[in-house]
């Protein structure tokens, strides 16, 4: 990737920032809460620490650890700071280790056979991505509220492309 392609990239990961619509679902049970989001494009991180706190608040647990999991293979859960600039290098970054454009077998519907959807889109770039990320993280939970550093969040991440996406939070209480 040259530098002018690397320009290209960034101008087009610029968006003008929307607001994503953040859903909060019926309760699993008891200890665990699911919200979905609707993503808008990707690579996309998505600011959810508010979601969070707020489903930490109404579970009214004091102390324990918050698992924050995504239920998809193409969008991940992390924790990092939300600083726009570093948002888009982190973008940028996905792009360059699994760029959507690169053959990839996973793709190539004249060979795989397995877990393929009537609307399947090419996508194997979104599930490399997601090797270097992870599906969930777990955030310490002292009284009342989600024990992160100063500059840390939690992020949603979409990999693929823009769709509803469902999150499990679990609560788990310390004995």
């Amino acid at each position: 990737m040259g530098v002018n392609d690397l320009q290209v990239l960034r101008e087009s990961l610029v968006a003008v920032p929307v607001e994503p619509v953040i859903e909060i679902r019926p309760a699993l049970s008891d200890g665990h809460s699911v919200f979905r989001v609707e993503t808008s494009r990707a690579p996309q991180f998505i600011d959810v620490t508010q979601v969070v706190s707020d489903l930490l608040a109404l579970s009214q647990m004091r102390n324990g650890v918050a698992v924050v999991t995504s239920q998809h293979t193409t969008a991940s859960i992390k924790v990092n700071e939300n600083e726009p600039e570093l948002l888009r290098d982190m973008e940028e970054f996905l792009c360059r280790i699994a760029p959507p454009e690169r053959y990839y077998r996973h793709n190539d519907f004249s060979i795989r056979t397995v877990n393929v959807e009537e609307d399947e889109c090419p996508n194997a770039h979104s599930h490399c991505q997601h090797l270097l990320l992870s599906a969930s993280e777990s955030v310490p939970v002292l009284n009342g509220r989600l024990h992160l550093g100063k500059w840390q969040r939690i992020f949603l991440i979409e990999l693929d492309r823009p769709r509803p996406r469902d999150v499990v939070v679990s609560f788990l209480k310390s004995s």
